[in-house]
């Protein structure tokens, strides 16, 4: 019994190898606030077919890109933007050819006050009809960037920021809508796909004067230029799997 039993181990192993061999690895991914929860289904989806196991650690793209500079163990960056992984690369902190579009993101006005049921959220941003406006920190966050980007352009700025609370990230700024501290939020969309999130009152679509709209790209980042586990991951990313789940939670998918 003992040698048969012995004998199927050996047999398992042989079936198994090719996505056993990094089991004994992980994955240290940053990510983007607003693809959080696209990156824990992609996580998942990832290690099941390969038994890499996945780190994520979240925050907005500017602290991330921070704490890559000054020494962070991530092993790929997912960006909002297409700004820090190509400054990144530039710098030799990421591996040349490894920057690529993942997902491109749209903004939203949002809100679930009330008063506002059955309004037109630009037309309360646009007659200053609330008291709190949150947004990402611009100087941190590609989002807030885009929002006050869009604010300055409408002329709408200089009122606005006087009522203006700024989240940390993404999420931070979804939090102030979402409890009502807020009466408008600019949120990513893929947020609002949560259906945990209370329903809106009001939304609308902000359009982004970048002309590369809101691409969110990854890199690879040097430390991790050998790390097999770490580039298969990558190859994950660009299966129609992982598209599938990209798509579902509210982005545009690059061709």
């Amino acid at each position: 019994m003992r040698s048969a039993a012995l004998r199927l181990h050996a047999l398992l192993v042989a079936v198994l190898l090719p996505s056993w061999s990094f089991a004994d690895d992980f994955v240290t991914i940053a990510v983007a606030s607003n693809f959080a929860r696209a990156a824990a289904e992609i996580s998942a989806a990832f290690t099941k077919i390969s038994a890499v196991p996945v780190r994520i650690s979240l925050g907005s793209t500017g602290k991330l890109y921070a704490q890559i500079v000054n020494g962070a163990p991530y092993d790929v960056f997912l960006a909002a933007d297409t700004e820090r992984p190509l400054l990144l690369e530039q710098s030799g902190y990421a591996v040349n050819g490894t920057r690529q579009t993942y997902a491109i993101g749209s903004l939203v006005l949002w809100s679930r006050d009330e008063r506002l049921r059955g309004k037109d959220c630009r037309d309360v941003l646009e007659q200053g009809d609330y008291r709190w406006l949150a947004l990402a920190n611009p100087e941190t966050a590609p989002y807030g960037a885009a929002a006050r980007d869009y604010l300055e352009e409408s002329g709408l700025w200089e009122a606005a920021s006087q009522r203006a609370v700024f989240g940390e990230n993404i999420a931070q700024t979804l939090q102030f809508v979402a409890t009502g501290n807020a009466t408008l939020g600019f949120v990513a969309l893929s947020q609002t796909r949560d259906p945990g999130l209370p329903r809106a009152t009001c939304a609308w679509p902000v359009p982004v004067a970048s002309d590369t709209g809101l691409q969110q790209q990854l890199v690879l980042l040097e430390r991790a230029r050998s790390h097999a586990g770490a580039r298969r991951f990558l190859e994950f990313l660009a299966t129609p799997a992982a598209k599938e789940i990209i798509g579902r939670h509210g982005y545009e998918v690059p061709d």
